[in-house]
C-alpha cells in the first residue's frame, strides 16, 4: 500500500481522486492548495503526488518545482492532473519535474494507469 498526496483546491475533484485511490488499496491524504501541498509533501514524505496545476497561493508548476528540487522530497514522482491541455503546458509541467500529466477531466482507468505506472505496478 502506498501513501498518496492528493493536491486539488476543488473538494469534488479531492473525492473523486481520493476514490480510485483507496480503490486501488491506497491511502490517500489531500491539501488544498499548492503551498499547503509542499508542506505535506515535507512532513509525511508520500510515495506518490497527484499536483492540480490551477491552484490559488502557488500553483501546481510551482509547487512541483519546489518539491522536485528539494532534496529531502525530490525522489517523490508527481503526477499533474489539470485542466491546462495544451502541449507547452504539458512540456512545462515535466520541465518542474513532473513524471506524468493527465488532464481533466479522466477516466478512473486513466488515472489508475497513471498511478500504477508511477508507483512501478
Amino acid at each position: 500500500m502506498a501513501r498518496i498526496l492528493i493536491v486539488d483546491d476543488s473538494p469534488s475533484q479531492l473525492v473523486s481522486m481520493k476514490r480510485i485511490v483507496e480503490k486501488l488499496g491506497h491511502e490517500a491524504i489531500t491539501a488544498e492548495d499548492g503551498a499547503s501541498g509542499v508542506e505535506v509533501a515535507k512532513a509525511q514524505r508520500p510515495d506518490l503526488i497527484l499536483m492540480d496545476v490551477v491552484m490559488p497561493n502557488l500553483n501546481g508548476f510551482q509547487a512541483t518545482r519546489a518539491i522536485s528540487k528539494d532534496p529531502d522530497t525530490g525522489h517523490i514522482p508527481i503526477i499533474l492532473v489539470t485542466t491546462k491541455d495544451q502541449e507547452t503546458d504539458k512540456v512545462w509541467g515535466m520541465r518542474q519535474g513532473a513524471k506524468a500529466y493527465i488532464t481533466k477531466p479522466f477516466t478512473d482507468a486513466q488515472l489508475t494507469e497513471a498511478i500504477q505506472g508511477a508507483l512501478g505496478g
